[in-house]
């Protein structure tokens, strides 16, 4: 049974840092891309960055660019979001998601198979 289970979310202040994980297990992702979504109240599921599960590659949105990185850690079938410089306007419920066609960029929902829970980032101001 795959399982991807997010952690590391809560509230920071604006200009703050967390550290999103997102835990894979149930089979191999080696040929896999993991994706972050986020969905803020009343709004669309949106993307946030995308890397394949060697560590190569990696997209992100314009609106986190410079402020947030995408990795992954094998050993551990681990994957992160290190998000930096936190705004308000991030608050949101982040998901990982698993791809398993990690030659494409995909930045839409239905490219992705597998989902975790969420976690909920708040930045307040």
């Amino acid at each position: 049974q795959v399982q991807l289970v997010e952690a590391g979310g809560g509230l920071v202040q604006a200009g703050g840092s967390l550290r999103l994980s997102c835990a894979a297990s149930g089979r191999t992702f080696s040929s896999y891309a993991m994706g972050w979504f986020r969905q803020a109240p009343g709004k669309e599921r949106e993307f946030v960055a995308r890397i394949r599960w060697s560590g190569s590659n990696t997209y992100y949105a314009d609106s986190v660019k410079g402020r947030f990185t995408i990795s992954t850690d094998n050993a551990k079938n681990t994957a992160y979001l290190q998000m930096n410089s936190l705004k308000p306007e991030d608050t949101a419920v982040y998901y990982c998601a698993a791809d398993p066609a990690a030659w494409r960029v995909a930045t839409t929902e239905r490219s992705y198979m597998y989902w975790g829970q969420g976690t909920q980032v708040t930045v307040s101001s």
